[in-house]
């Protein structure tokens, strides 16, 4: 099976590196997937799960903005705010986000930015309910 190489960096380390088969990326207009071949694109990150596909295995990465780049060789590489493995996530930073980001919403007017800080803040909460079902697992 075709492969093609990922780099998933965050500000203090590089995450992950090597060849993989699939890598599910959330998008800021929706969730897409990069397969080998796939054209040069450029799409900002929403906070979400990040799921790396790599033969039968599945490892899964919380990240929290940033942006995702096709290069046009097909090398996906992703630099994101926050990309830590779902086993390693910082749950309790987590929930501060959480709570700062409702109060910052609390002290904006109706608009553009309300919506957008509203939609961040649901992004937020759907991490931490993909969270809280991977615990039950």
């Amino acid at each position: 099976m075709a492969t093609f190489h990922l780099d998933l960096v965050a500000p203090d380390k590089l995450t992950f590196a090597g060849e993989v088969d699939q890598v599910d990326v959330p998008g800021i207009e929706g969730d897409f997937g990069i397969l080998p071949g796939h054209a040069a694109a450029v799409s900002l990150l929403r906070p979400g799960i990040l799921t790396i596909h790599t033969g039968s295995t599945r490892k899964q990465f919380v990240v929290l903005g940033g942006f995702a780049e096709v290069s046009v060789q097909g090398a996906l590489t992703v630099l994101a705010e926050v990309a830590d493995a779902v086993e390693d996530f910082d749950r309790g930073a987590l929930a501060s986000r959480i709570t700062a980001q409702e109060e910052r919403v609390k002290g904006l007017e109706a608009g553009d930015l309300l919506d957008r800080e509203v939609q961040k803040l649901d992004h937020y909460k759907q991490v931490n309910h993909h969270l809280q079902g991977t615990a039950m697992h």
